[in-house]
């Protein structure tokens, strides 16, 4: 329920206004004036009626990281910094993954959808102005029948006094800010999808290599076997353990070579072509890509650089105007409106007879539930927005402290793993050296070559994964994006 005042007054051509006294405008005048001076009052006292100034929930401190490293508040990562593995391929990969990306493109289309969102809400605050053009046919009786022609243009502006519309306006440009800050987040997880996919590729190229190289060892050890079982040097179990060991590596082969298509035609979709219809050269891991070092600083201000927490955060602060707005609501609307028109039996003559009116009107809302089930209802999104932007910082806090720990481990695994290979390595040169003596069997040989191969796909392995945790620590850090302080885009 709502009480709707009109204090309009309409004035017809050669007509002056009704009064019963003299007096009559200037008292109308007087309360105008009182009328204003209220209303001026009621806004100083309603100020605070749309709720305090716009702060960033309170989230847990972070000031340090556990690995160690330092942080520092400069930009310590390139905005393309995955040009720093030096693989040109990866880049033109990268390359065009951004320009035809479908998920890229997506976000693209929803950043355009809230910035003309924001064009839409900026139109509610203007003046409206509609036009009617009527004609209307009547007789009484027998009669003859009598045509009116009648025009009629309106105008109605309602006045933003309590700044009900400016919180809006407000909720809407946070919204396409929020979209913006999406965009860089799915910027950022594409760059970091196609490298994993490229990496994946790689290091199955050079697995398949060695696998090949093992099938061949395994290969020649079982008919080795063969030639002894025949002489009944071994026993058939033996032969048969062989055997499987065989099968075992030729069916690991074909499904590295599965593995490879399914990561390549991820890849394509990745870039927006066709799955099939795109192939990656055979290239090895270790001999195409180099690695990339932990940034020397660790920004202190990850909250204002991670696009996905900037999106969240922002999603908060449209919550938070859109309660302004709802609890705005409870205070009464001005409206101007003005209407001209004309009216004749004649069309000839329908400049003859015009009309206007002028006037203004407030409604003061005295019984609306629905405004407080609004308020209601914009609150308990906003604690909800404030509950979903605590738990992107506490996973961004996660994701850091996960990638550095990862790093430091497969790093240190690596250490054993080059000395392991350099002892495996010197343990097969050695059985080389007791064969050409006669102290070591042709078996030997190809039992330490299996052993330094297994030994090496596990390095290479550990290659990969130091390769992913280091894209998995950039995308945790924002990927050299800036930083961006949402507190200051509420004022």
């Amino acid at each position: 329920m709502s009480c709707h005042a009109n204090t309009g007054h309409v004035y017809w051509p050669g007509k002056t206004p009704a009064s019963s006294t003299g007096h009559a405008p200037d008292s109308r005048r007087c309360l105008s004036v009182v009328l204003a001076a209220a209303l001026a009052s009621l806004a100083a006292g309603c100020a605070d009626l749309a709720g305090p100034d716009y702060q960033r929930p309170d989230i847990p401190a972070k000031s340090d990281w556990i690995s160690g490293h330092p942080v520092s508040p400069a930009e310590t990562i390139r905005p393309d910094w995955w040009t720093e593995f030096k693989d040109p391929y990866l880049n033109k990969l990268i390359k065009e993954s951004i320009a035809g990306g479908p998920d890229l493109q997506i976000l693209a289309a929803r950043t355009n959808v809230a910035a003309v969102a924001v064009g839409a809400e900026k139109d509610t605050t203007k003046p409206r102005l509609s036009s009617t053009i009527s004609t209307e046919y009547q007789r009484q009786g027998s009669g003859p029948v009598t045509k009116q022609e009648s025009t009629q243009q309106t105008m109605n502006w309602e006045i933003d006094i309590w700044g009900k519309a400016k919180k809006g306006l407000a909720a809407k440009k946070a919204e396409y800010k929020a979209s913006e800050a999406d965009y860089r987040a799915g910027y950022l997880t594409l760059v970091s999808d196609v490298a994993n996919a490229y990496f994946e590729i790689r290091q199955l190229d050079e697995q398949m290599v060695a696998q090949h190289e093992s099938l061949e060892n395994a290969e020649r050890i079982l008919a080795i076997y063969e030639a002894q079982f025949a002489e009944e040097l071994v026993p058939k179990t033996k032969l048969l353990s062989q055997q499987a060991e065989v099968l075992g590596l030729r069916r690991q082969l074909l499904d590295q070579q599965r593995q490879r298509i399914a990561t390549e035609n991820s890849l394509a979709t990745l870039l927006g072509k066709p799955a099939g219809e795109f192939s990656v050269p055979v290239k090895s891991l270790s001999t195409s890509v180099d690695s990339l070092d932990v940034p020397a600083g660790l920004p202190s201000d990850l909250v204002s650089r991670r696009p996905d927490i900037i999106a969240q955060e922002y999603r908060v602060l449209a919550a938070y105007n859109l309660v302004g707005q709802a609890r705005l609501a409870r205070l009464p609307s001005f409206s101007l409106t003005a209407s001209a028109g004309t009216a004749s039996s004649a069309f000839a003559d329908i400049l003859q007879a015009w009309t206007f009116g002028l006037g203004r009107s407030i409604t003061i809302p005295i019984f609306d539930p629905s405004i407080q089930s609004t308020i209601k209802s914009s609150e308990a999104n906003q604690q909800a927005a404030e509950a979903e932007y605590r738990r992107t910082v506490i996973k961004a806090f996660e994701e850091v402290e996960t990638a550095l720990s990862n790093l430091a481990s497969r790093k240190a695994q690596r250490e054993l793993l080059l000395k392991q290979v350099d002892d495996l390595t010197v343990v097969q040169k050695q059985v080389v050296a007791r064969l050409r003596e006669g102290f070591a069997t042709q078996l030997e040989i190809f039992e330490a070559e299996r052993t330094l191969l297994s030994t090496k796909l596990e390095l290479l392995s550990n290659q990969k994964q130091i390769l992913s945790d280091t894209i998995q620590l950039y995308k945790a850090l924002g990927g050299g994006w800036p930083k961006e302080d949402v507190s200051q885009a509420a004022l």
